[in-house]
């Protein structure tokens, strides 16, 4: 791309661009992964040591409407399995949706983030609702299973079916 590409498409709203597009799905990866890793990392953290994991859900978090165990179960399942989904970019939007749900309930069953006297505990959660947002709302980008599984579904009868 030379000079004045680059420049035409900073100051063009053309999203058309397929410079813009590249850049808009190596961002889109980059979301996918960041994300995806930290609440990954923190499932298998639970699963290496699930008895203490048990304890924190029966001592420390106070997940509403759940049993601790039960709460155990759907929250580490949660941290693994969407996002690996998000990872390959299949089903991001519901995906990214879950992990919200997870985000949430990890805040609402552990009060005392808010109490913390450095604010980067709750920021962090802050952070990862931004950037699963923009998961929901852009998708996960053309580098992504659904990208692929849509573009066969236009080829084959003239519309796309998610």
């Amino acid at each position: 791309m030379n000079h004045n590409n680059l420049m035409r498409c900073l100051i063009s709203n053309d999203t058309n661009d397929r410079g813009f597009n590249v850049l808009k799905d190596i961002f889109l990866l980059a979301i996918r992964i960041y994300v995806a890793l930290i609440f990954l990392n923190s499932g298998l953290i639970k699963l290496s040591n699930w008895p203490q994991t048990l304890e924190l859900f029966r001592s420390e978090y106070h997940v509403p409407l759940l049993p601790p165990v039960l709460a155990a179960y759907v929250g580490t399942a949660g941290e693994l399995i969407f996002p690996c989904l998000i990872i390959a970019g299949l089903f991001t939007r519901w995906a990214a949706l879950g992990l919200f749900v997870v985000n949430a309930m990890a805040v609402i069953s552990y009060p005392q983030l808010l109490d913390f006297e450095c604010p980067a505990a709750i920021n962090d959660h802050k952070y990862w609702v931004i950037l699963m947002t923009a998961l929901f709302i852009f998708g996960a980008g053309r580098w992504s299973l659904d990208y692929f599984l849509g573009r066969k579904n236009v080829s084959k009868n003239g519309y796309q079916s998610f």
